[in-house]
């Protein structure tokens, strides 16, 4: 029998940074919320965003201990922000030594600002190391962003792909529209991807002038909470409707035929 703890990938609400937060549980079932509460080690994103997660589990569940007493540790800046799996940042960054309460045989739980960590979200390098090192990984159940948008585009959700964020800059962001376009036209892949909340309404303009007028559109806003809308219509049809985007509330956009 093993002597290692094991790695729990805890999903969080897709609210963080929202004005309106969903009860946690309509959007994470007890089990989730219960485990999350045993758990003294922790990988995160960002030390503040995960105490204020657990303070709200803590008041469903109480936490196996405060708050202050936990260990958080946070996964390196360039990680988090640059992504994990470029030649440059496996070699600058072992994710190996944040497991070391695991291999001392605790429990460790992962977690990202919202959603799954390691999806759309740093943390495979941890799930990598872990594999590599023998420690169980253990996905709890929990919220995904992309997966409740591409249910709810009407788009094809047997071929897929989540392609991150795209350029900022305007004539690399057209051309990299107009791949994705090309792709999901020819393929039938849909393409899903994000934004930063504050360019929301830049993405959608920068959307309706590249993409052709038949190529349908989705954008689903604000997922799990009681305003949350999904919309997807021809780019023709968008443009008719002279929609605007909140630039304050997370939304994933879909591409597809």
């Amino acid at each position: 029998m093993s002597n290692l703890g094991r790695l729990f990938l805890v999903p969080a609400p897709l609210d963080f940074g929202c004005e309106v937060q969903a009860p946690l549980t309509d959007v994470l079932p007890a089990h989730t919320l219960q485990t999350a509460a045993g758990l003294r080690h922790w990988v995160c994103e960002n030390a503040k965003s995960a105490r204020a997660y657990l303070k709200r589990v803590n008041e469903l569940y109480p936490l196996v201990d405060a708050i202050q007493a936990l260990q958080i540790q946070e996964l390196p800046r360039e990680v988090h922000k640059k992504g994990d799996h470029d030649a440059a940042s496996r070699s600058s960054f072992d994710a190996k030594t944040l497991l070391a309460s695991a291999l001392a045989g605790h429990d460790v739980g992962l977690l990202s600002e919202a959603g799954m960590p390691a999806v759309a979200d740093p943390g495979s390098s941890v799930v990598r190391a872990a594999h590599e090192l023998g420690i169980a990984v253990v996905p709890l159940v929990g919220p995904v962003s992309l997966l409740l948008a591409l249910a709810a585009s009407g788009l094809s959700g047997q071929n897929f792909a989540f392609v991150g964020y795209l350029p900022t800059d305007g004539a690399q962001r057209a051309q990299r529209i107009k791949a994705l376009e090309s792709l999901a036209l020819k393929t039938g892949q849909t393409q899903l991807f994000i934004e930063t909340p504050y360019r929301n309404q830049a993405l959608l303009q920068a959307l309706l002038q590249h993409l052709e007028h038949n190529t349908r559109l989705s954008v689903s806003l604000g997922l799990t909470l009681p305003s949350t809308v999904s919309t997807s219509l021809s780019v023709k049809a968008w443009k008719q409707r002279a929609a605007t985007l909140p630039n304050d509330t997370p939304a994933v956009f879909s591409i597809g035929r």
